[in-house]
């Protein structure tokens, strides 16, 4: 499966600046959406996406800490790169601890934001693999069937084959039958295995 091309998404309400950075962007190679307002942007923003945001901090309607917090609601993964020429101290401290890759001050040379959309690139390949892994991962887990997952959660839990059984109201016979099959169906030679496993996907956390 080819995966998605990385683009910069451009949320700016100055028309000159956003041209100009648009521009730029598009002279250095990169693929690049400009859009004049956060609403506008947050309507047409989804989880699929690929690449980083740079987000203009003032900006009427909402502005770019409102559409990070916004974003962080939808659990939002690109990364965010503020770029501003208003920027203060309390507002570079509150989009960093929000999550922002990187916050910026206009003008920023080509270098340094060169740098930044690098960052923030290599962040959201390495999230976007990871997302695919777990997804990957629980798909495995969707194989069981409900009885295969109840002996898994005790299994897990370091309880021997006759254990599980007098709590599942079984016998043990039954319960080495549902381990082989639960430890074929997740693709695992060893309990450490399936233990590492099991955690990495978390598919017990409540």
């Amino acid at each position: 499966m080819t995966p998605p091309q990385q683009t910069i998404y451009l949320v700016d309400d100055d028309d000159s600046a956003r041209r100009s950075l648009t521009r730029l962007l598009k002279s250095l190679h990169f693929q690049c959406v400009a859009f004049a307002s956060a609403l506008e942007f947050l309507a047409q923003h989804h989880q699929a996406l690929a690449g980083c945001i740079i987000l203009d901090l003032q900006m009427p309607e909402l502005n770019g800490l409102n559409v990070q917090a916004a974003l962080n609601e939808r659990k939002n993964t690109l990364p965010i790169i503020f770029l501003t020429g208003k920027g203060d101290i309390p507002s570079t401290v509150a989009a960093m601890k929000a999550g922002a890759s990187d916050f910026l001050t206009k003008p920023a040379t080509e270098q340094t934001l060169l740098a930044a959309i690098n960052r923030a690139f290599d962040h959201d390949r390495i999230t976007r693999a990871q997302r695919a892994e777990l997804a990957a991962l629980r798909s495995l887990f969707a194989r069981l069937t409900p009885r295969e997952t109840e002996v898994l959660r005790y299994v897990v839990q370091g309880y021997l084959n006759k254990q599980t059984a007098a709590e599942l109201g079984t016998v043990e016979k039954t319960i080495k039958v549902h381990r082989a099959r639960l430890m074929d169906k997740l693709e695992v030679q060893s309990l450490a295995e399936l233990v590492r496993m099991v955690e990495h996907a978390g598919i017990f956390e409540s």
